[in-house]
């Protein structure tokens, strides 16, 4: 397993190895002790799983303590662009965002710590979108930043479409409309 910071500290893209042949592949999704020595005692609680089709955006989306998740995310089926956005108040990147192309070719994954915000767009037909939590879904902890925030300024795909997205996330507030109390220190 190998485990690429990215611009952002603590934001890891993790590339397993993936044995494959004529049958087919095999590769460790997650392995506890590679994961403890660069990332560190991670408790994982939940593991989710949802499927969507091409265009569709999700996010970005964050928990609130004691309920605020660590997630690890890949793509199973089709492509996927997932993003990590730091909304950790005192942080040096807080705003700045983090993206990369999940696939079921590429096996890549994204490791995005607590005190960010995720969402992803559907690149292809029938996504299937895996991820472990560090915490249980808590909905009345849910919060939603706007995927289209100017002063984020993701840089999303160009699908030649309009993005698919929940009434919820088209209803997102602005990073700099959320009161304090309700990103991270």
């Amino acid at each position: 397993m190998k485990f690429i910071e990215t611009k952002i500290s603590g934001v890891f893209i993790v590339e397993p190895k993936v044995f494959g042949d004529q049958r087919g592949f095999f590769m460790e999704s997650y392995n506890a002790q590679a994961w403890t020595q660069t990332i560190g005692e991670t408790h994982f609680v939940q593991d989710n799983h949802s499927r969507s089709g091409r265009g569709v955006l999700r996010g970005l989306h964050y928990q609130l303590p004691p309920f605020a998740q660590g997630k690890l995310v890949r793509v199973t089926r089709g492509a996927a662009f997932d993003v990590a956005v730091d909304i950790r108040k005192k942080s040096i990147t807080f705003g700045q965002w983090v993206g990369v192309e999940l696939s079921e070719e590429n096996h890549r994954q994204l490791w995005v710590p607590v005190g960010f915000a995720h969402g992803f767009l559907t690149l292809t037909e029938n996504v299937d979108f895996l991820y472990k939590t560090t915490a249980a879904y808590a909905p009345s902890h849910e919060r939603s930043i706007a995927w289209n925030d100017p002063d984020i300024s993701i840089s999303w795909p160009d699908m030649g479409e309009k993005f698919k997205l929940s009434g919820k996330d088209e209803a997102a507030p602005l990073l700099k409309k959320i009161e304090p109390q309700y990103l991270f220190t």
